[in-house]
């Protein structure tokens, strides 16, 4: 007869012959293993007010949690990976740390603590870093590149570096580094990377000279492109014919935030999600127009966390005042 597991007894004790203990109690509950701990995990003082952390990513991860000491301060989806930390003090040190949250909703346990210390604040400060210099680099296999580049200066001090890929702000170092490694690139693909210098006002200098690379490898798009794309027309009540669109968004190593409609084979609209993006299904109505009868061909793309644009959607053909598409 088994003999009865007394309720003082740690429970880890009395089973670690048979299954190992989950880290944080209640969030080890349900079905298979917790996320586990973020690694890789940065961070820098982006201005005095600001500090930029970065991870790596965490399989199944759904959500990752930032916390300032035990404080949680930020919260965003699993397809992102850095986050600006903002309305900070100037001249203060704070300790970072990230959990991974699961599907389920359990966290997982938090990763190492990094610290920053954001700057002094300066008194009216406008005046902008030099823009750095002789930025080179080099591919580091077909999804990441290597970037080097010379010190701005400041009348006080550089406290980071942006570095974009296009028009897009990609990645954030500290003013102390002229380097980075930037992760997360498509194969087969050419990329075009400028560096800002940023001082503790926020101020930001111009662009320094451009580098253009091409990542070895192929990448048709097709797992870039958003899926499931539905398009129908919509009379509204002002008598006006409205576009509604909704779609999954494409799976990527990074957040997407902003998507172009093609009308027609041709540009008609950009959307930018302020704030989080949704996740799912995204929805997005324009307005076409007043008269009945008129057809269009539709398609959909993301601006990929790269900085590039994404494959095309499947076409849909919509006519204003019939049924959707199938």
């Amino acid at each position: 007869m088994p003999v009865p597991l007394r309720r003082s007894a740690p429970l880890c004790a009395l089973l670690a012959l048979l299954v190992s203990c989950t880290w944080g109690g209640a969030d080890g509950e349900g079905s298979g293993p917790l996320p586990g701990a973020p690694v890789g995990v940065t961070a820098a003082a982006g201005s005095a007010s600001s500090v930029h952390v970065m991870w790596n990513a965490v399989t199944a991860a759904h959500a990752y949690e930032v916390y300032r000491g035990t404080t949680k301060v930020q919260e965003v989806p699993g397809s992102q990976h850095m986050v600006d930390v903002t309305r900070l003090e100037p001249g203060t040190l704070y300790a970072f740390t990230v959990r991974a949250r699961d599907a389920e909703g359990r966290l997982g346990p938090p990763s190492r603590e990094v610290r920053a210390t954001t700057p002094a604040a300066t008194a009216a400060d406008r005046s902008a870093p030099t823009r750095p210099g002789g930025l080179h680099g080099r591919t580091v296999g077909s999804r990441a590149v290597q970037l080097s580049w010379s010190a701005s200066t400041d009348d006080r001090d550089v406290v980071s570096y942006d570095i974009y890929q296009g028009d897009a702000k990609i990645h954030s170092v500290g003013g102390n580094q002229t380097a980075a490694v930037v992760t997360g690139l498509r194969p087969g693909t050419r990329y075009a990377f400028t560096v800002r210098a940023r001082d503790a006002a926020d101020n930001l200098s111009p662009a320094g000279t451009r580098v253009r690379l091409t990542t070895p490898g192929s990448d048709d798009g097709r797992d870039t492109a958003p899926t499931d794309f539905r398009a129908a027309t919509r009379l509204n009540g002002d008598g006006a014919y409205y576009l509604d669109l909704s779609w999954v968004p494409p799976g990527t190593d990074g957040v997407v935030t902003e998507y172009q409609v093609r009308l027609d084979g041709a540009p008609a609209t950009s959307l930018v999600f302020g704030g989080a993006p949704p996740q799912g299904r995204a929805t997005y109505s324009f307005y076409l127009g007043r008269e009945a009868g008129e057809s269009h061909r539709v398609r959909i793309r993301a601006r990929l966390p790269d900085g590039t644009w994404g494959g095309l959607s499947a076409e849909r053909t919509v006519t204003t005042g019939a049924a959707a598409s199938p």
